[in-house]
């Protein structure tokens, strides 16, 4: 259990920052090498280099190696473990939420359900 928390951890961690989650974005649509990660990004070499680490080290992506071409690749079961999670947590709340909604419209009609609240 403390293996899955630190990596949906990491997972988050990585989706934090609005760079990284314009990287996945791209690789939404296919490998990129670095370059074409960066383009689109007002940040210096060095940045891309540690958001990418950080992409890397929570399993978002990985690189490959052909040739001289080092192409990024997203790596999806990361996310589905993310989205998992969200779904888990969706669910617990929508029936908190239900039972409060039950709970109050309880209160409002009255304990014994016949709109009288034993006022005058």
């Amino acid at each position: 259990m403390v293996k899955y928390e630190t990596q949906l951890d990491s997972v988050f961690n990585a989706l934090a920052h609005p760079a990284r989650r314009a990287m996945l974005a791209r690789l939404s649509r296919g490998d990129a090498t670095v370059g074409e990660l960066a383009a689109p990004l007002a940040i210096s070499p060095p940045a891309v280099t540690k958001h990418l680490k950080v992409l890397e080290n929570a399993g978002l992506i990985s690189r490959g190696r052909n040739a001289q071409w080092r192409p990024c690749r997203l790596e999806a079961a990361p996310l589905r473990s993310a989205s998992g999670w969200i779904e888990e947590q969706r669910k617990i709340w929508e029936a908190r939420l239900d039972r409060l909604e039950n709970y109050l419209q309880t209160m409002e009609t009255g304990e014994n359900g016949d709109g009288d609240t034993g006022g005058e």
